[in-house]
């Protein structure tokens, strides 16, 4: 394996992964949230640069071929897991993570099934228009248990509800920037969306690839 600028990228990336989790095992909240959520984004954004540097160097290779996909379901599942946890396994949210994880894993055991044939299911510009949907989404809805655990703390254990009628009374002053109900409202209902409109995607994603796999799936006749 060459030691590339790409490779090098896609390695950080793989390892970037695990660190979103060990972010909330040393570091208190919100700054865990803080600290994965910028990790997270720059994991992320390396995801572009390294494709991107790879075919305009004419540094392509088959580690990074078969890294990159790895790093990507890494870096989500991982971040996917904790964010379902901080959010009170919230349904909203728990349906749409439910169909991205299973179909990761269903992908994964077909190309495993595959083997030498994987290569057929060769990843498409709705599958990258759904990595990029998973990745803001997941960065959106880090961005709302950061604010919300900061809200929680300026609320001082009242609900959201009762500190709103406060602030209507005039005994308490509006959370900074998005009025009584604070701002991780709007960031959760916009990574709510964002993550079923990412399921959605990969459900698409998902079922083209079974289509396109099925002719090497059917017993040869005797």
């Amino acid at each position: 394996m060459t030691w590339t600028l790409p490779n090098i990228l896609t390695v950080m990336r793989l390892i970037a992964a695990p660190g979103v989790a060990i972010m909330f095992l040393y570091f208190h909240r919100p700054w865990a949230d803080w600290f994965a959520l910028t990790l997270f984004v720059v994991a992320a954004v390396t995801d572009w640069f390294d494709g991107y540097l790879a075919r305009a160097w004419h540094q392509e290779s088959k580690f990074g071929a078969m890294l990159d996909p790895i790093a990507d379901k890494a870096m989500v599942v991982i971040a996917l897991v904790i964010i379902t946890g901080y959010s009170g396994m919230n349904p909203w949210l728990i349906l749409p993570v439910t169909v991205i994880l299973f179909r990761e894993v269903f992908v994964s055991g077909l190309r495993e099934f595959l083997g030498a044939r994987a290569g057929l299911l060769k990843v498409t510009k709705l599958a990258k228009w759904k990595t990029t949907a998973q990745m803001v989404a997941i960065a959106t809805l880090f961005l709302g248990t950061g604010l919300e655990h900061l809200e929680g703390i300026a609320r001082r254990g009242l609900s959201v509800d009762q500190y709103a009628e406060l602030v209507t009374q005039g005994l308490a002053d509006p959370i900074k920037s998005c009025g009584a109900r604070g701002c991780s409202s709007y960031a959760t209902i916009l990574g709510l969306a964002l993550i079923w409109v990412a399921a959605i995607l990969t459900l698409f994603t998902g079922w083209d690839y079974f289509i396109k796999s099925l002719p090497y799936l059917k017993d040869e006749k005797a």
